[in-house]
């Protein structure tokens, strides 16, 4: 994929990823262990791409700190091309794992929301533009987002925006989030089972303006919906040891949009997606090792 970049717009924050040895007691202890990563979802997809072999780039911002600093210095270690803002202080995430795997996060996003102008010289060879739901989500980084949108558009460069979290949907408001993605008519929506029966995407029924919904379902099979509401199946390997589902979703999609910008079909670019996101099961966090 040389000298085709894409471009990741959102969150870079620390993720304090906690395993319980059992379920939480409430009013007393929980022996539990503990692991800081780096996390957010945007970052997180830049960074497996890269790692899948793709050029990426990061916009958002994080704090002037040193735990700022340590994020942006981890991201170019890893191959990203880090177009960061600092000001404020850096958001944190605290992910809750349960024993087969499912997360409860709550997040404190702090400097990641606050990203108000996006240099013009980072959509520089800009081939792809993803956005994760989190990025549209809140102000002022809503609206930073979306004008980057609309500069994309003018370029003709093509949108992918991820659902992520039913919660966030709810508390912005789900009418609004469906217009909102109806207007910016991404090529690909990304999104899970639950996500999708909330947005009202099943089979046989497509959002309004979205090319291509690709609809994640842990074990069973993807469900890749058309416009015309027209749906496919691609079967995903089964996968042991699964220990921590963080991360999963953001890897399906940098694998995805990978394999996508080197000309795949939806269908092989849905194989590639389940074998990288496949990679990060068995590991506390999408930064872990």
């Amino acid at each position: 994929m040389l000298g085709i970049v894409l471009c990741c717009i959102g969150d870079l924050v620390e993720d304090v990823v906690v395993w319980p040895t059992a379920p939480p007691r409430r009013g007393t202890d929980t022996a539990a262990r503990i692991f800081r990563r780096r996390g957010g979802s945007a970052a997180n997809v830049a960074v497996i791409a890269a790692q899948a072999g793709g050029r990426s780039r990061f916009v958002g911002q994080v704090g002037d700190d040193g735990l700022g600093t340590q994020l942006i210095n981890e991201l170019e270690s890893l191959g990203v091309d880090a177009a960061v803002s600092r000001h404020g202080i850096t958001g944190s995430i605290v992910v809750l794992i349960e024993p087969d795997g499912e997360r409860t996060m709550l997040p404190d996003r702090a400097a990641a929301i606050e990203l108000r102008s996006v240099p013009e010289e980072a959509l520089i060879d800009i081939a792809w533009l993803h956005v994760p739901g989190y990025s549209l989500i809140a102000e002022p980084i809503g609206s930073t987002t979306r004008q980057v949108i609309a500069r994309a558009r003018d370029r003709n460069i093509p949108l992918s925006v991820d659902a992520s979290s039913t919660g966030a949907v709810k508390d912005f408001g789900l009418d609004d989030f469906q217009e909102l993605v109806t207007s910016l008519r991404p090529q690909i929506l990304f999104c899970n089972l639950e996500e999708a029966a909330l947005l009202g995407v099943a089979p046989g029924s497509a959002m309004p303006g979205v090319g291509l919904t690709v609809i994640k379902a842990g074990p069973d099979p993807v469900l890749l919906v058309d416009q015309s509401g027209s749906t496919r199946e691609v079967s995903v390997p089964p996968v042991t040891n699964v220990a921590d589902t963080t991360g999963a979703g953001d890897a399906f999609a940098a694998g995805f949009l990978v394999a996508t910008m080197e000309g795949a079909d939806p269908i092989a670019a849905t194989k590639a997606a389940n074998r990288l996101a496949a990679t990060v099961l068995s590991r506390p966090g999408a930064g872990g090792r």
